[in-house]
Formats: structure tokens, C-alpha cells, sequence
């Protein structure tokens, strides 16, 4: 069991090694090369680039003074695999395994900047050499992902050299959890998943219902089309989840977390699983943590890729071994939860803010974004933008500064058309409206959702009927069916979408199509139900004319639907 004297004792002396990884050069060491081992560089074998570094540093004979560190994903996913060498922060990308002898022998032991390997922006007269002057990165600040450049996804002493646990500690032995609720409370941040409820609220609720034992639950039930920031932080820093859970556990009296993952996530659950050991050997997790007499452990339940299962009732059926179906709110889970318990599920993101928060204070945490949306919010980019990959920016960004200054704007010079925020939930926002500051509320105004971050960018070749119907398509098959307006409304929806696209739309399927969304939306069971209109309804609102050019003329703008004559 490490006490806090331990603890302190091991980040001390982890910091001395790791302080190369702030710009700080050491007297043993030439370098540390950060290689991104996040799932789409490992797709990209990054693996077979380490190796090559590994022969490379040895045959120059220099093994022994340079570290390899596997880290987590650092964002930039299509110019993988990527790397940053310190003690300079430079920035390398799409590298091969030939590619490690140049920056061996150029870079470490000559002190030279491999030209060819750097990031370039489009127009820009030279490349740009450190990491944090990259466009991907300098707009954005990093809370969650704060660690992801820095560690060895799979060491609790590299986590522990930039404060991990630390949070924990003060939560346990200087805080009541009276206290520890009033500060997240006070800190404004609202949860991450998609409905953005207050964080503090609900476990304040959860604190005071009646009934034990209660439960801690992490939500890692990631199933938006392209949405993949939980699985970025739980692949890359699960430390700072299990350390969130832990510290919720001391505030509302719960002894139990369990975090809920889909099979498709297996790098996450393996680095997940290696960190909840590691955290018991250390006395983290467990019993009689830092000597308070406080008991926590958490463990890992494996979903079978259910949608559906991202509704909280329905994973909490799930970890029950029950199938994933929703259950009727009230009552809510902070008074009946898993097992009919007082429980609290926050998503993966959520999480990983509350060290940070206990640490430096609901003040901080409260002056980034804005008066009503706190902090700052994980977007994963895809589609047709430039720098697809993860980014984690201020609440209140606006969508052109993400969409054009950190994602590098629309690939072959197209034009933008709309993105898609919020996933199969969320809703199609087009160009008019790119200065929209992205918060709760703003996006909620325009028919659209936070989501839980996914941002799938669209440009001028895109069909937003079809779009719709591809969201749609994927409701339908993701329905669990139990309620009818999901299981039957979405079917019919469906039918009129694909009857539009194939050339035989009529009069009143737009009105039919706005009728059916929105009874659903007013009756069905569950939040995924109730939100699975919002793609049909938002590009219906926004680009109504693309609908009654396919229903009146039989064309697609877009030439994406065919039509037979």
C-alpha cells in the first residue's frame, strides 16, 4: 500500500528521468522518441517503425541513452504513424521503417531536423519543426488528453510524475465528500456523453438517495460513426479515468466502479486492464486506500457492440448480464441504477476532467469555455477535411476555427457544405453558420447536439439526403426495439428516405418524413430514440431544396443518387 510520502517520492524521482519530455535536456540521455500508439497507428504499423528505431539506435551504438515510448493517440490520425523526439518537441509523420536510420543518425546524434519527415502546411514556405507550433495543435488545450503526448500508456510511475493520483490523495484524506461533490459541482462541468447534465448534480443526487451498497459506473460505450475519443483516453491515459471513478467513489460512499467497453475496443481494454492491476499493486484501488480506511475497486464489463448500449439504463441492463435494452426513467439511475442501486455513470471524458478539477480547483476549471458549457471538449474529425484525428479545444471554439484553422480546411480546394455533430443523435449544420460558437446551448439552438463529440465534415460533393439516410440506416439496424416508435417510426422513415433517393419520392413525404420525426422524437423510450430524427430533420430544415430537387426533378446536385428514367 503506497502511502502519500511513497507517492510523492515516486514522482520526484520519475520526474527527474521524464523531465527531457518538457524541453529539459539530460546529462544521461540523448532522446526520448514518442512514437503515437494509438489504434490508428498501430494500424499504420507504427510497430514496425519502433523495430527499425531499435536497430538503428544499436547499431550506432547509442541504445542505451535513447528511450522508446509507445504513448497513446496524439490526434494527428492520417499523417500516422507520428512521433515527437524531445528534448526539442519535433514532429514527424507518416513515417516508415527506413525513415529511423535518417532520423538516428541526422537528428539525435547530429542535431539536424530530418526536413522530408516534418509537418508542412498547406502554403507555408518551410516546414514546421516543433509540435506545438503544428496548426493541429496550437489552438488547442489539452485537459483530458493532457497526458497523451508525455506517457507510457501502461506505466502508473509515468502517470504519477505528472500528478496522477495525487488528486486522489487530497480527495481521501483532506476533503469530505460533501466537499468534493460542492467542487465539481462548482466547477460547471456538465457530462460529456451527450445530454451535458451537471456533473455535480448528479452525484449530489446520488450522495443522498437511499440504498447501498451504491456504484460508480464508466460509460466506454463509444458507437457514433466516426467518433473515437473515448477509446483515445482509454487507450492512452487510463489512469486518469480509474483515478476519476476512484475519487467519485470517496464522495458518494460507493465501494464499486465498473467500466463498460465494446468488444471492438481491444488496445483499450488490454491498457485498461493493465492499469486497474497496476493501480491494485500500489494500493490505489482496493482496500484501505492511503490508510483512510476507504475501500475502491473497479472492474471491467465487456459490451458485445450494442448501439443502444450508450443509453446508460440499457448499459446498465447490460452489466447486469441482462440484454441491452433501456428502461423507463424515473426512476433515474442515481436512485435506481445497477442492481435497483444508487448509481452514478459518467462517460470515459467525463472522467478523466475530475483529477484535474480536485487538483487545481473548481476556479480554473470554470474559467475555461463558457458562462454555461465549462472546460473544454474532445472532437474526433473525419470526413472530408484535411487533418482528420482527434483535437481537444475551449468550450465555445467556434466551428470555423475548428473545422478550418485546426483541421486544415476541405481537401482539393472543395467547398464546405455542413458538418454533422452528435452522430446518428446529432443534427447537419451548414456553412451559414460556422461562426457558431460550439457549446450546449449554441449547437441545441440549431437543431443539432454536442454529442459526445464525434464531427464528421462534409464538402460540396456530398448528398444530404443520402447523408440522412445513412444515419438513418444505421438507427434501424441499431434499434433494440423494445419501444414501437423506434422499432416501427424509424423502419417507415427509412422506407420514405430510400424511396427519395431511388426516384420515387412524391408530394408529402418531406411533411410525412417531419410528422414521423417528430412523434418520435416526443415518444420514444429512450434518449437514442428520441434523438434518431434529428439527422433527417435538421437537413430537411438546412437543405430542403436538395429534398425537393430529388422528390420534383428527379436530381441529385451532388450526382450521389441515381435515377432511372
Amino acid at each position: 500500500m503506497k502511502s502519500l510520502d511513497e507517492l510523492a517520492k515516486i514522482k520526484e524521482s520519475r520526474r527527474a528521468v521524464l523531465q527531457i519530455r518538457e524541453g529539459v535536456p539530460s546529462k544521461t540521455e540523448k532522446a526520448h522518441i514518442m512514437m503515437c500508439g494509438g489504434a490508428g497507428c498501430i494500424s499504420s504499423k507504427c510497430t514496425d517503425v519502433v523495430a527499425a528505431m531499435k536497430a538503428a539506435l544499436a547499431k550506432n551504438g547509442i541504445a542505451d541513452q535513447v528511450r522508446i515510448i509507445l504513448t497513446g493517440c496524439m490526434g494527428p490520425c492520417d499523417m500516422g504513424p507520428v512521433a515527437i523526439v524531445y528534448p526539442q518537441a519535433t514532429f514527424y509523420r507518416r513515417l516508415k521503417p527506413q525513415d529511423a536510420e535518417a532520423i538516428v543518425e541526422e537528428h539525435i546524434i547530429k542535431g539536424n531536423f530530418v526536413q522530408r519527415l516534418l509537418y508542412k502546411a498547406s502554403g507555408a514556405q518551410e516546414a514546421t519543426p516543433c509540435v506545438y507550433d503544428v496548426d493541429l495543435f496550437r489552438k488547442q488545450e489539452k485537459i483530458v488528453l493532457r497526458n497523451n503526448f508525455k506517457i507510457d500508456p501502461t506505466s502508473i510511475e509515468d502517470y504519477i510524475a505528472w500528478n496522477g493520483y495525487a488528486a486522489l490523495g487530497k480527495a481521501v484524506t483532506q476533503l469530505p465528500p460533501g466537499e468534493i461533490i460542492a467542487e465539481v459541482k462548482r466547477s460547471g462541468i456538465r457530462g460529456r456523453g451527450g445530454a451535458g447534465f451537471s456533473t455535480g448534480m448528479k452525484w449530489g443526487f446520488t450522495a443522498a438517495a437511499k440504498g447501498t451498497p451504491k456504484y460508480v459506473v464508466c460509460n466506454g460505450d463509444e458507437g457514433d460513426p466516426g467518433a473515437f475519443m473515448d477509446r483515445s483516453v482509454l487507450e492512452g491515459d487510463p489512469h486518469s479515468v480509474i483515478e476519476g471513478m476512484a475519487i467519485c467513489g470517496r464522495a458518494i460512499g460507493a465501494e464499486q466502479g465498473y467500466v463498460y467497453v465494446r468488444a471492438e475496443y481491444p488496445l483499450a481494454i488490454e491498457r485498461l486492464d493493465c492499469a486497474i492491476k497496476n493501480a491494485r499493486a500500489y494500493g490505489l484501488l482496493g482496500k484501505d486506500i492511503f490508510g483512510t480506511g476507504f475501500n475502491f475497486d473497479i472492474e471491467i464489463r465487456i459490451g458485445a457492440g450494442a448501439f443502444v448500449c450508450g443509453e446508460e439504463t440499457a448499459l446498465l441492463t447490460s452489466i447486469e448480464g441482462k440484454r441491452g435494452e433501456p428502461r423507463p426513467r424515473p426512476p433515474f439511475p442515481a436512485n435506481a441504477g445497477v442492481w435497483g442501486k444508487p448509481t452514478v455513470l459518467n462517460n470515459v471524458e467525463t472522467w478523466a476532467n475530475i483529477p484535474e478539477i480536485i487538483l487545481k480547483g473548481a476556479d480554473w476549471y470554470a474559467s475555461i469555455g463558457t458562462e454555461k458549457s465549462k472546460g473544454t471538449k474532445v472532437f474526433a474529425l473525419a470526413g472530408k477535411i484535411n487533418n482528420t484525428g482527434i483535437v481537444e479545444v475551449p468550450m465555445g471554439t467556434t466551428l470555423r476555427e475548428i473545422v478550418f484553422e485546426i483541421g486544415g480546411g476541405i481537401p482539393r480546394k472543395k467547398q464546405f457544405k455542413a458538418v454533422q455533430t452528435g452522430g446518428p443523435s446529432g443534427g447537419c449544420i451548414p456553412a451559414d453558420f460556422l461562426d457558431t460558437p460550439v457549446d450546449y446551448d449554441s449547437l441545441g439552438a440549431l437543431g443539432a447536439i454536442m454529442g459526445s463529440g464525434g464531427m464528421i465534415v462534409m464538402d460540396e460533393d456530398t448528398c444530404m439526403v443520402d447523408i440522412a439516410k445513412f444515419f438513418m440506416d444505421f438507427v434501424v439496424d441499431e434499434s433494440c426495439g423494445k419501444c414501437t416508435p423506434c422499432r416501427v417510426g424509424t423502419k417507415r422513415m427509412m422506407e420514405i428516405l430510400e424511396r427519395i433517393t431511388g426516384g420515387e419520392g412524391k408530394e408529402g413525404d418531406i411533411e410525412l418524413l417531419q410528422e414521423l420525426g417528430h412523434t418520435i422524437k416526443a415518444t420514444a423510450l429512450c434518449g437514442l430514440g428520441q434523438t434518431a430524427p434529428n439527422p433527417i430533420l435538421s437537413t430537411i430544415r438546412y437543405f430542403r431544396r436538395e429534398y425537393e430537387e430529388h422528390i420534383k426533378e428527379h436530381k441529385c446536385a451532388a450526382k450521389v443518387c441515381t435515377f432511372e428514367k
